[in-house]
């Protein structure tokens, strides 16, 4: 009987691990601006991207992009497909887009509120450099 070897570092392969914790592994994938940003241009693009694309669309070397590719292609958020000489890459699900475009609607909702706040602040008393002056001189 031939038996099955779980590879223990996959963070997706354990069916034992809590799901925050896959969760939290997942995030890890996505945790490097230049990953975020390949996985923006392939979730914008109309079709597979090769990774000479890939390159010029992130200015990165080719060392640097492969290592980032590989990372997402062991989260299981990219896929890569030989044709010939040329690799193409995809995102694996489109959820991953989906993904990308609430985390960009949650940051402008939090960036909104920051700026709000601001805003808030901007009517309350200033205290002039004179004024700090002062008001440390009699609290001494």
């Amino acid at each position: 009987m031939e038996s099955l070897i779980q590879d223990v570092s996959d963070p997706f392969t354990d069916a034992n691990r809590p799901l925050y914790e896959v969760k939290a592994n997942l995030f890890k994938g996505l945790a490097h601006p230049v990953r975020v940003r390949v996985l923006e241009v392939l979730a914008n693009a109309e079709t597979d991207l090769s990774v000479s694309d890939l390159l010029s669309d992130t200015g990165l070397e080719a060392s640097h992009l492969s290592q980032h590719l590989s990372v997402l292609r062991r989260h299981n958020l990219v896929m890569a497909e030989r044709r010939g000489s040329l690799v193409f890459y995809r995102l694996a699900y489109p959820q991953v887009a989906d993904l990308l475009a609430v985390a960009r609607q949650l940051l402008v909702e939090i960036l909104d509120t920051t700026q709000k706040n601001l805003a808030d602040t901007v009517g309350l008393l200033r205290i002039t450099p004179t004024d700090a002056a002062s008001t440390s001189a009699v609290t001494r």
